[in-house]
């Protein structure tokens, strides 16, 4: 039995958003235990080249919607990057979802080779549909051209270690 792209690609999208939205309430929650404003985590760095947790969220979400806009040809909706809260940050990725789930089978279904090119600031991308609607080539092909510094999946482990790292802290 064939895999279409759709379900190559939202299921696998919505899993790795709702986790990561599970790690920020860990976030949050733990934030809300030891007494610490949220804002320390949410602007956390786990190394100086690294971005900040809340741009990582952002950048998650934005290579999922935007991947799946190219794909299917709906717009993508926009968004400011002004969340600096859990619960802002948790919004996003509420919306994102929101977004993906609206984009149906036929809308995407067959675009295999649908070719896909776009720039952001001077670096110019090539992709085909299928690279593109896999969520681990969708997250990485980025990252590994440096414009980005960690996928959605680097980045919730890092986010679970940092939580670690400052309960021990407070321990």
């Amino acid at each position: 039995m064939a895999i279409s792209m759709h379900q190559a690609s939202v299921p696998q999208f919505k899993k790795m958003l709702n986790n990561l939205s599970s790690i920020l309430k860990k976030g949050a929650e733990f934030a809300a235990d030891k007494k610490i404003d949220e804002k320390v985590l949410v602007e956390f760095r786990l190394a100086p080249d690294m971005l900040p947790l809340a741009k990582q969220v952002q950048i998650a979400c934005d290579q999922v919607k935007m991947g799946m806009s190219r794909l299917s040809g709906v717009e993508a909706p926009k968004h400011a990057d002004t969340e600096t809260t859990f619960a802002q940050l948790q919004d996003r990725i509420t919306q994102t979802i929101a977004f993906i789930d609206g984009i149906k089978p036929e809308q995407i279904d067959g675009t295999e080779a649908k070719e896909i090119k776009f720039s952001i600031k001077e670096w110019h991308f090539e992709f085909t549909g299928s690279s593109i609607s896999l969520p681990g080539s969708c997250l990485t092909s980025i990252s590994m051209s440096r414009l980005l510094t960690t996928s959605c999946v680097t980045m919730v482990c890092r986010l679970a270690r940092l939580i670690t790292w400052v309960a021990k802290q407070g321990s």
